[in-house]
């Protein structure tokens, strides 16, 4: 294990935090005022778009050609203290993992810092990875997942993924990835480990390190 790449929204906090739909009201205010799509289509083009690209934003710059910059600015323009307070118990358990831990998200590497520091975390990473790792493209592609591993400089089997999404778990599993979900409901196949909250996968990958480092001695 050379690297642990985290995800961050529902996966760093608890879903029951609801930080996204802060987001997604900003998302649909910039489709309807910026964009000037009308306002009872807006649901059903963000469905399609993220079945056909994995994100709005995708669909939004390939059929309105807006500015990507722009769109990560806007919808990421939410008040992160509102929803997000210190997490002593996880800052602790990060500052025990004896590996480089990494961001690895589809925000703007702005809301991820933001996150960090509401949760009081920030200095236990080793970096940031958002959407323009790979031209905005967003996971589950696999494009930002190679883009990740080429600045890493490290093959696939030297990673663990940590994530609350199914579908961005098969994709790093894909590749030859450890995968380890976070949150309640079912596993899956491509699923090697699987935590309830992010505090219990700190302490699984802890544990996971030391096994690994005891193999390769």
């Amino acid at each position: 294990m050379k690297a642990i790449l985290f995800d961050l929204d529902n996966t760093l906090y608890p879903p029951e935090r609801d930080l996204f739909s802060l987001i997604d009201v900003r998302i649909n205010r910039y489709m309807e005022e910026v964009v000037g799509i009308a306002a009872d289509q807006v649901d059903g083009l963000r469905r399609r778009y993220w079945r056909d690209y994995g994100a709005t934003l995708q669909g939004l710059v390939r059929h309105y050609r807006i500015d990507p910059e722009d769109y990560l600015h806007y919808v990421h323009d939410v008040d992160v203290a509102e929803r997000l307070d210190l997490d002593a118990e996880l800052a602790d358990r990060l500052a025990a993992l004896p590996v480089p831990c990494f961001v690895f998200t589809n925000g703007s590497s702005d809301h991820a810092g933001r996150v960090l520091d509401a949760l009081g975390i920030a200095e236990h990473f080793d970096g940031i990875f958002d959407i323009r790792i790979a031209n905005y493209q967003p996971k589950p592609n696999v494009d930002p997942y190679q883009g990740v591993l080429k600045a890493l400089e490290l093959p696939a089997g030297s990673c663990v993924m940590v994530e609350d999404s199914l579908d961005n778990l098969r994709t790093a599993k894909q590749l030859g990835m450890t995968t380890v979900l976070v949150g309640v409901g079912p596993a899956a196949d491509f699923v090697d480990h699987h935590t309830e909250d992010i505090r219990e996968a700190a302490g699984l990958l802890d544990r996971l390190h030391a096994v690994s480092a005891g193999a390769v001695s």
